[in-house]
């Protein structure tokens, strides 16, 4: 959790299971996964990356920041950063599997990766769900009216 002069403090949410006991959940930095873990992540929450596994497997490597959600040694969120090191990062494929959301594991993902960037000038996100707008409000991201999001698509 991010306190008013930009510095993180600790993390506070808890995680429960669906009957309402709290869950172990543990947090990972790490850029090592296998090609079955993301697959699985991924095509739980139906994005068509995960129909390329070995492509997902680099990509977590070559990014900056990677941090992890597990249950038990099973892959149930993760959010990747791209950043230049001192003006801009990128937040990008924020998933939590669908049995697992609802659980604030999106917003202990989200919570430990601003902790890497507090002196970072801009942090960007594209959502692709407008429903997911108002979570990322809840962590000061704001919407801008001149400012269109634009991809290319290769899948």
């Amino acid at each position: 959790m991010i306190g008013k002069a930009g510095v993180c403090l600790p993390f506070a949410l808890p995680v429960y299971s669906l009957d309402g006991t709290s869950m172990g959940i543990d947090y990972l930095e790490t850029k090592e996964f296998s090609a079955g873990q993301l697959e699985e992540l991924f095509l739980s929450v139906g994005w068509d990356s995960g129909k390329y596994p070995d492509k997902l497997v680099r990509a977590m490597r070559r990014s900056s920041h990677v941090i992890s959600a597990w249950d038990n040694g099973r892959l149930v969120g993760l959010l990747r950063s791209l950043d230049d090191g001192e003006t801009v990062a990128f937040l990008h494929y924020l998933l939590v599997h669908p049995a697992y959301q609802g659980r604030h594991i999106g917003a202990g993902l989200m919570e430990r990766m601003l902790c890497k960037y507090t002196d970072m000038l801009h942090i960007k996100i594209m959502p692709s769900d407008p429903k997911t707008i108002p979570f990322y409000q809840k962590f000061g991201f704001r919407q801008y009216e001149n400012y269109t999001a634009m991809e290319i698509m290769r899948l």
